[in-house]
């Protein structure tokens, strides 16, 4: 005698069957990259922007690092244009050549 599994036994129901959800290369995933403070709280604040691409798709990522990159190249210029600090003064009162003699 064979025995014959009831068909409600032979396929599992719908809620029973678990499958892996799909990877999907352009959802947000967080990239883990550690930033450390510079002490330039312009530079970090721009830094600090990075963490924002965190929680988007990879298609948004360009707009994230070139506005990082733009506040970044901004801070540098800047730094160009500050005066710096002065120049060291000479020992000398007025150029050595004024102290030769003239003949």
């Amino acid at each position: 005698m064979s025995e014959s599994v009831p068909e409600a036994a032979a396929v599992p129901p719908a809620a029973a069957i678990v499958t892996e959800p799909e990877s999907d290369p352009a959802a947000p995933a967080p990239v883990g990259v550690a930033r450390t403070a510079t002490g330039n709280a312009e530079v970090d604040a721009r830094l600090e922007r990075l963490a924002d691409a965190d929680h988007l798709a990879t298609d948004g990522h360009v707009e994230v690092y070139e506005d990082v990159h733009r506040g970044l190249r901004d801070a540098l210029t800047a730094l160009d244009a500050r005066p710096g600090p002065p120049a060291p003064s000479s020992p000398y009162p007025t150029s050595p050549m004024s102290h030769q003699s003239r003949s």
